[in-house]
């Protein structure tokens, strides 16, 4: 009995110092965790907030600001124990190349997405084509860029597959042509249909002046004398323009008696002998 509580004795300091030192950690451990998240929320409210941090960015901000924070909290819970940091470091930093080897992809997509970010082909709430998706961008992140297409499917892309491929930006500039061609039956006069056609786009007030639209006869097909139209809106309003501006043509040249011709072929018969 003596023997016991002797030995209870002994092991008792190391119990208690063994004991609060994991207390110590879990109590770091849940700190930092919720610190990070706390942060990572802070630091993008605060840049959506900004005027001058582009919406693009926010969302790495955020991440990186959570990432440190847990690395900080793991080195703190890590020297709670005793354990040297310092050779931690070393540690990983020798073991960087194997890593960088195994994670050739991901570390692909890191650096692509830091290209993107560097070079801005695109922002978030561009409407963007990338490798024929086209929809709105979302988010840009360190491994992956996230979009909508406009039918509302979302997108997640790697961005090494972003930045190896052609991208059509449809908002990088504030002024868009809108290329439109109405076909006319060979019996109608052009003249008159070509007048019809500016004067449809004189009244519609969204319609730029400079540059002035273009109307012109651009093909003569099977079925019809093609008629191109190239008026240059605003951004925003090149699609309401398109189908506003081709309800507003059917009507009128229906008003007129210019006619949207049917394909036809005309088949000659020859009578043998």
């Amino acid at each position: 009995m003596e023997n016991l509580e002797g030995q209870l004795e002994e092991l008792t300091p190391m119990i208690l110092e063994h004991g609060l030192s994991v207390i110590g950690a879990i109590v770091i451990l849940l700190i930092g965790w919720w610190l990070a998240g706390w942060a990572k929320r802070k630091v993008m409210k605060r840049g959506k907030a900004a005027d001058g941090v582009d919406n693009t960015l926010v969302p790495i901000l955020g991440q990186t600001t959570k990432i440190l924070i847990l690395v900080v909290t793991l080195l703190a819970v890590l020297g709670q124990f005793g354990v040297e940091t310092t050779s931690i470091v070393a540690v990983l930093g020798a073991s960087a190349l194997a890593v960088g080897l195994a994670l050739q992809g991901t570390l692909s997509n890191i650096a692509a997405g830091v290209m993107l970010l560097i070079l801005r082909p695109f922002k978030v709430g561009d409407a963007v084509e990338i490798g024929g998706t086209t929809g709105v961008v979302d988010e840009i992140g360190l491994f992956t860029t996230e979009l909508h297409t406009f039918d509302n499917i979302g997108v997640i892309m790697p961005n090494s597959e972003v930045w190896g491929t052609e991208i059509k930006n449809m908002n990088r500039f504030e002024k868009r042509r809108v290329d439109m061609v109405f076909g006319i039956d060979y019996s109608d006069d052009m003249d008159k249909a070509i007048e019809i056609i500016k004067k449809v786009l004189s009244e519609d007030d969204r319609i730029l002046s400079d540059p002035p639209p273009q109307v012109a006869v651009s093909n003569l097909g099977d079925s019809s004398v093609d008629i191109i139209t190239r008026p240059w809106v605003d951004t925003p309003n090149v699609w309401p323009v398109r189908f506003d501006i081709t309800k507003k043509m059917k009507e009128q040249f229906d008003a007129n008696d210019i006619s949207f011709p049917f394909p036809q072929r005309d088949v000659h018969l020859f009578k043998e002998n």
